[in-house]
């Protein structure tokens, strides 16, 4: 098990959770993809075996004024279930909104344009990545 901890970003949706994790020096995330809610903590169980899991980013999902409202509280029932699963980690919940909407603009910058059903794996995924890649940002400029 590595001696430095992870820092893992999570994306949660009632029907998908998109996951990605920050590489060892914690200057870019890569995707590693998108669960069902009880897929995603059993690959966040292999996560934690293999690596250590530090922190969890979670995507907060605040209303358009900034406010909380229903999907904060679905988010948060969520969170509760994994600091009863991952004591040890750091729990950071990072506001997401327009994540989903830059993940679908990078995906169709990437070439793939049509963003159907096969799709919201990509964009849940994508949107992960953009959580997390933020939270590293806000980490290199605070040093």
């Amino acid at each position: 098990m590595s001696t430095t901890g992870r820092i893992v970003g999570i994306d949660y949706g009632t029907k998908r959770v998109g996951i990605a994790i920050a590489d060892p020096l914690r200057l870019f995330c890569q995707p590693v993809g998108t669960y069902t809610p009880e897929e995603a903590l059993t690959i966040l169980d292999r996560i934690e075996s293999e690596n250590w899991i530090e922190s969890m980013v979670i995507g907060w999902p605040l209303e358009l004024d900034g406010s909380e409202g229903l999907a904060t509280m679905r988010v948060q029932q969520y969170v509760n279930r994994l600091k009863k699963r991952f004591k040890k980690a750091e729990f950071i919940l990072q506001d997401e909104r327009f994540s989903t909407e830059r993940a679908k603009e990078l995906i169709k910058e990437g070439g793939r344009p049509s963003l159907k059903k096969t799709g919201r794996e990509r964009i849940d995924t994508a949107a992960a990545g953009i959580i997390l890649q933020e939270y590293l940002e806000d980490l290199q400029s605070d040093a």
